[in-house]
């Protein structure tokens, strides 16, 4: 049952609200990944701090207005579910908008960021998490490194 502004949990409530919310919406999105909720929750906090700290005034307002019908819209297809992407290597790749963190296998990219380091920082943390690896590839796709957790 995914969580919304009043089924959340504990270590959630003393976060701000737009963290708050944030969390729930990330940490719904890992458990439709896959991941567990012991997993789930201490990421998508992690991911919700970080995420606040860069985000423009507009992103927060939207995240703000989120109702808890936003905060529960998952697909309900089981096919979505990719548990399987847990045991899969975290790639940071050239993206239109800079470097993506993109999960071998997954549809699609994770994270986009403006700097290569940026992507990377963020690649080795979700790696580690999950105790897998970061594969770092040249602007021009080929691997430049590979870090194994």
């Amino acid at each position: 049952m995914p969580w919304d502004t009043t089924d959340y949990p504990s270590s959630l409530k003393n976060l701000d609200t737009v963290v708050r919310k944030k969390a729930i919406d990330i940490a719904n999105a890992m458990i439709d990944e896959g991941y567990k909720e012991g997993q789930a929750i201490p990421i998508a906090t992690e991911q919700a701090k970080e995420w606040y700290k860069n985000a423009s005034d507009n992103e927060k307002n939207e995240v703000k207005q989120m109702g808890d019908e936003d905060l529960k819209a998952r697909d309900d297809n089981p096919q979505d579910s990719r548990p399987e992407l847990l045991e899969k290597g975290e790639h940071v790749i050239s993206h239109e908008d800079g470097w993506a963190v993109k999960t071998q296998d997954a549809r699609r990219s994770s994270h986009v960021f403006d700097k290569k380091e940026d992507a990377i920082k963020r690649a080795r943390k979700i790696a580690e998490n999950k105790q897998t690896s970061v594969i770092i590839h040249k602007k021009d796709g080929s691997i430049q490194d590979k870090i194994n957790y």
